[in-house]
């Protein structure tokens, strides 16, 4: 009796981190353009018209006032390279569309960074040629607070500092490319 007893406070105590919120483990994040740990289809890389994937996500924690996009490629030859900032986006929002970036002056506040390539914007998958396959983690967060209260054009470093301290949720999927 004493074993079954300490096992069900076990298991308890094992699923507390996450009952805040009630919905951590539900926070989910999903394209219909590739499935995780798949290949990500060449017309969202440097090899094809290089646009933004549509991503989807479903069931963010309670409290979430906004989200923050991050795109990297732990897998570079130089270390983490970041293809993609996305930050201040609406916590109404469930979707970023196909392309998206593409859109001058995006609507609702949405900001972007300055990527790892030098520039705003979109960046996708652009390995060197022969270097293996890459994983691309698109790592959304979501935020207790409405915006950053950063410039258009933030640095990573600056996105990660501004969201410390404030993510209630997280969530990711990884694609794969190779040249």
């Amino acid at each position: 009796m004493y074993r079954l007893y300490t096992v069900i406070l076990t298991l308890f105590f094992l699923s507390v981190p996450f009952i805040k919120g009630g919905d951590a483990m539900s926070f989910k994040i999903m394209s219909h353009d590739f499935k995780d740990s798949t290949a990500i289809p060449r017309m969202f890389s440097c090899d094809g018209d290089d646009i933004s994937p549509e991503l989807q996500w479903v069931d963010p924690p309670e409290g979430t006032k906004s989200f923050a996009l991050i795109v990297e490629d732990p897998d570079a030859p130089g270390g983490t390279f970041t293809h993609w900032i996305v930050y201040d986006i609406p916590a109404t929002f469930k979707e970023l569309s196909r392309g998206m970036d593409n859109d001058t002056g995006l609507k609702n506040g949405i900001k972007e960074g300055i990527s790892d390539f030098g520039h705003r914007g979109y960046g996708g998958p652009c390995p060197p040629r022969g270097h293996g396959t890459h994983r691309y983690n698109f790592i959304l967060r979501a935020l207790d607070m409405p915006a950053l209260g950063l410039p258009d054009s933030a640095r990573k470093n600056a996105v990660e500092k501004a969201i410390k301290g404030h993510i209630i949720g997280e969530t990711r999927i990884t694609g794969v490319y190779k040249r």
